[in-house]
């Protein structure tokens, strides 16, 4: 079985913060669990991409790029930058993992309810199982929702999604993530 790992959005502006956005819920740990994870994938010989926001800081400078202290695979990591909250829509994400022939993806990074939601509802309509790191997300207040309540809805909620063939579970980062136990819900 091919996997990869998709850290979307965790960049620099975004996950600190800015004039008009504070940053995100529990960012430290959220950073230790991202680098966590990518330790998990290099073991397990998963392929590491990285998907940028190209609205995050105008799609330039410091603030665009991954947070600095997220470590990097430098050798053999894939950057891949979207316009969209999705990150496959007019991206080469699909492509690259039909290439890659992966079939299971980890999912990690921002925004829980906008960019993570959407990446692991598209990936199960693309054929893939997901295994949303539940410890492993983050976002911010909003006027209705504390970052913590919508985090704790998006994991019951896409724990078991699915569509027909394909599943997403809810792991945290400290499970062998990179052994997926999506056949026990099909």
């Amino acid at each position: 079985m091919k996997q990869a790992l998709l850290v979307i959005d965790a960049q620099q502006q975004l996950m600190d913060g800015h004039q008009e956005e504070p940053e995100v819920f529990q960012k430290k740990r959220l950073i230790d669990n991202i680098n966590s994870v990518i330790e998990q994938a290099l073991e397990a010989r998963a392929a590491v991409i990285f998907v940028r926001d190209k609205d995050v800081a105008n799609g330039q400078g410091a603030g665009f790029q991954v947070h600095n202290d997220i470590n990097i695979p430098t050798d053999t990591a894939i950057f891949i930058d979207k316009k969209a909250t999705n990150a496959f829509y007019k991206t080469d994400l699909l492509q690259i993992l039909k290439d890659k022939q992966v079939t299971h993806l980890v999912l990690m990074g921002c925004k829980t309810e906008h960019c993570i939601d959407t990446a692991v509802r598209a990936a199960t309509v693309y054929g893939f199982d997901v295994t949303l790191i539940g410890d492993g997300h983050s976002t911010t207040d909003s006027k209705i929702l504390s970052a913590e309540k919508k985090i704790a809805h998006h994991n019951e909620v896409l724990h078991g999604h699915y569509n027909l063939d394909n599943f997403s579970v809810v792991r945290n980062a400290q499970e062998h993530v990179f052994e997926p136990n999506h056949d026990q819900y099909r």
